[in-house]
C-alpha cells in the first residue's frame, strides 16, 4: 500500500513539476493562425487556466513578419487550443 501511495505521488509531482505541453497541437493551432518559423519552446508554466489540458510555449513570425512569443493554451476534446501573448 505505501508503495502504491509514493509511486502516485511522485506521478503528480512530476505532471505538476513538468507540466503536459503538446507541440503538434501547439504548431497546428499557430499555422491555422498565419505564423510561420514555429519553434516551440516547452512548458509554459502558469499561462493557461485550470481548463486547459497542455501549455506549450513558442517563438514564431506573426502574419505581419513580426518575431513574437507566447503560449499555445489546449483542452480536452472540445475546447480547442488558443494562442495568449
Amino acid at each position: 500500500m505505501n508503495y502504491k501511495m509514493n509511486f502516485s505521488t511522485i506521478i503528480i509531482c512530476t505532471v505538476l513539476l513538468f507540466g503536459c505541453t503538446d507541440s503538434n497541437a501547439a504548431r497546428q493551432a499557430l499555422e491555422r493562425s498565419g505564423y510561420s518559423d514555429i519553434e516551440t519552446t516547452g512548458h509554459s508554466m502558469f499561462q493557461c487556466s485550470e481548463n486547459d489540458w497542455s501549455s506549450t510555449g513558442f517563438r514564431a513570425k506573426n502574419p505581419i513578419g513580426v518575431v513574437v512569443e507566447g503560449t499555445v493554451c489546449c483542452g480536452l476534446w472540445i475546447k480547442g487550443c488558443t494562442v495568449r501573448f
